[in-house]
């Protein structure tokens, strides 16, 4: 089979197709015929940073969700066939991954879906709108009286939050550095759009959110727990500010009296959430989005733009 392996660190140019054996099938695992994958900032900080680390197992095929079909269920309750979504669990780290066309994957992580979007369509789904609905639901348990601020909306996980938000009939504020992006937020459903300046809760606000998805991250949390109302939920879920935890962290100190403090890891997915997912996208006539699709030969170019983080909305890599 075709697939996209790395050694070690390497830089988006050094990416190519290499040949390799199918994986052979054991009790367990299922192996999956890769139709198409997401692309996550987190392959890329495999590929800058932590390939060269003992807990990886290279060489390694990156990759932590694709969807497909079921090649060969093994002992699985799957059956060949089957078109299906997967994601996490160690995929492209513990084990190899989705840039590939056959994955072997844990039957724990591969979840049997019925929808007749697309194969481009529904790989947007897998980790982008997995996370963005446990952050909503167990993060936040959001409900249509909520007021949410969604701080990083313009990200790949900020816009599926954004759609499932009012898919599920919540009152959405959306933050972005540029006012340029209102027009896009508001198309997806925000009530509310706000220039993120860094200190959103010394701004006057019009509506105060009671509950808050901060994807930005350390950099800004301790301002996101200041704007939320008493009582206030903050649901810390993204690191896209690049500043990945707090020094010197005093919780009395720093989290205001009243406020509550959570995070979402979606390491672990579910039979149950995944269901409740897609129920809820076919309730609310969520689209799936994305922003630009590559083959598995413009591995190179498309790990480029995703290192840029100039894409826009989620990359589709087509296999």
């Amino acid at each position: 089979m075709r697939a996209i392996m790395i050694n070690g660190c390497c830089k988006a140019e050094d990416l190519h197709v290499s040949e390799m054996p199918i994986p052979q099938v054991r009790p367990g695992w299922v192996l999956v015929r890769v139709r198409a994958a997401g692309l996550n900032h987190s392959e890329v900080l495999l590929r800058t940073v932590e390939a060269d680390n003992d807990y990886i197992n290279t060489p390694i095929v990156p990759g932590i969700e694709c969807v497909g079909e079921v090649a060969d269920a093994s002992d699985s309750h799957l059956r060949t066939g089957d078109k299906i979504i997967a994601m996490m669990g160690g995929m492209g780290r513990s084990f190899n991954g989705s840039y590939a066309e056959y994955a072997l994957l844990p039957q724990a992580n591969v979840f049997k879906v019925d929808t007749d979007w697309d194969w481009v369509s529904l790989a947007a789904v897998p980790e982008t709108y997995y996370t963005a609905y446990g952050s909503l639901t167990d993060g936040l348990m959001l409900t249509a009286d909520d007021t949410l601020l969604i701080r990083g909306a313009t990200s790949t996980v900020g816009q599926a939050a954004v759609q499932l938000a009012k898919a599920i009939g919540a009152t959405v504020i959306a933050t972005t550095r540029d006012a340029s992006s209102f027009g896009k937020l508001c198309a997806l459903g925000a009530d509310h759009c706000i220039v993120d300046d860094g200190n959103i809760s010394r701004q006057p606000l019009t509506v105060r959110p009671n509950k808050l998805l901060e994807l930005i991250g350390p950099k800004t949390l301790r301002d996101s727990m200041l704007t939320v109302s008493r009582p206030g939920y903050v649901c810390q879920t993204g690191i896209l500010g690049k500043i990945y935890n707090i020094q010197h962290f005093d919780p009395i100190k720093q989290i205001p009296n009243g406020v509550f403090l959570t995070g979402f890891f979606s390491n672990y997915p579910s039979r149950q959430a995944v269901d409740a997912l897609f129920s809820l996208m076919r309730r609310g006539c969520v689209r799936p989005l994305y922003s630009h699709v590559f083959a598995l030969d413009d591995i190179a170019e498309a790990h480029t733009l995703l290192e840029a983080g100039k894409a826009g909305g989620k990359i589709i890599l087509k296999i």
